[in-house]
């Protein structure tokens, strides 16, 4: 009889680990979708520069919605931020700002490679050093045994360093194709599905996008305290994040706002937002739309993440449908128009093969040795 009972019980603990695991999925799946997604409504704003769309979009992103998000989720979250501690609030706030830079090229990296290309190279590359510059960290700044040399000793290591190598083939796999297209294809044919297609530009920028964006794994890991107030405060632990999201995105307001004013001065586009012979109620519309999507891939990823854990494959897993869906919609928008099979088998197999590094990071972080 206890045979059973135990039985029963393991069964049903298992279960529910296994139910807790796939909402964990689930909920990065969405978070991934809005993020594969958000660029679209930008392509409906007309007659804007970059800038002016880009922060207009990014003032939801980064200051509305997350306030309302922590509003409406985590109650007395100002109070959380006030009581907590400078040092802590700082860190939080400058790896956000770090981050900002690696939201703002990503933001160039849609711009000048378009969808498919342009978010499989700069999250491919932040998969990759997602995984790999906390045990460099490590190794130079700490006495953590995890470090890089460790990574070669171990099955989890192993794979992670594995699925690193592979990305990188990934990404040189989709570099290719690009480059085959800017060949193929005249500078008409190029801009047709993208406007300023520029295969140069757009992987330096989503290289530096793809470095500095893991910057976000980091910064939900130092502001954990406000998340442990959170909890403390009765908070629903699938929403504790929302209120670490607050400081994070104010340092990714910061750089984006500095930058989009640099532009706007330089391109004299500040006439943007008042001039009336572009739709402005429906451009203003669209960037709402565009930054309150983006916003709610973190939403989402904050949810996913109280049910995985903020390790690297929770990171890793998002990165991955983030992939898998900019990918969709890259070719539903035609920006592999009129290129030969050849060019879209091997945008296709670079795609994969950055799917398939991702999951061996994630599955090598799952490992315990």
């Amino acid at each position: 009889m206890l045979y059973f009972y135990e039985s029963f019980v393991f069964h049903v603990t298992n279960s529910v680990v296994i139910m807790q695991a796939l909402l964990g999925v689930l909920f990065h799946f969405i978070g991934g979708f809005a993020s594969g997604s958000f660029y679209i409504p930008y392509k409906k704003v007309k007659g804007w520069s970059w800038e002016s769309y880009w922060i207009a979009g990014g003032l939801f992103s980064w200051l509305v919605v997350p306030f309302i998000a922590a509003w409406w989720t985590v109650p007395g979250f100002m109070e959380i931020i006030r009581s907590t501690n400078n040092s802590i609030l700082f860190r939080t706030y400058f790896l956000g700002v770090l981050w900002g830079i690696g939201g703002l090229t990503f933001g160039l990296s849609m711009r000048y490679l378009g969808m498919s290309l342009g978010m499989a190279v700069a999250l491919g590359f932040c998969a990759a050093f997602g995984a790999l510059i906390p045990p460099v960290y490590r190794g130079l700044f700490t006495n953590d045994p995890n470090t890089l040399e460790a990574m070669f000793h171990t099955n989890k290591g192993l794979f992670v360093l594995l699925g690193v190598v592979v990305c990188l083939v990934g990404i040189a796999i989709s570099g290719r194709a690009g480059m085959l297209k800017e060949r193929e294809l005249s500078a008409e044919q190029q801009t047709a599905g993208i406007k300023e297609f520029n295969l140069r530009k757009g992987l330096l920028v989503a290289i530096v996008s793809g470095i500095l964006s893991a910057c976000m794994s980091f910064a939900i890991t130092a502001g954990g305290t406000m998340g442990k107030a959170a909890v403390a405060n009765h908070v629903n632990p699938l929403f504790k994040n929302n209120v670490i999201f607050v400081v994070i995105m104010l340092g990714g307001l910061t750089t984006n706002f500095i930058w989009c004013m640099i532009l706007n001065t330089r391109n004299k586009s500040f006439t943007d937002y008042t001039n009336r012979k572009t739709p402005l109620a429906k451009n203003y519309l669209f960037a709402a739309l565009a930054g309150t999507t983006w916003f709610l891939q973190f939403f989402f990823y904050g949810m996913g993440e109280s049910k995985l854990g903020n390790d690297a494959s929770s990171w890793i897993l998002h990165m991955a449908f983030i992939i898998l869906v900019s990918s969709m919609w890259g070719f539903v928008l035609k920006e592999w128009k009129g290129v030969s099979k050849k060019i879209v088998g091997a945008i296709s197999l670079g795609i994969i093969t950055i799917i398939l590094s991702v999951i061996l990071v994630g599955y090598g972080n799952s490992l315990n040795n």
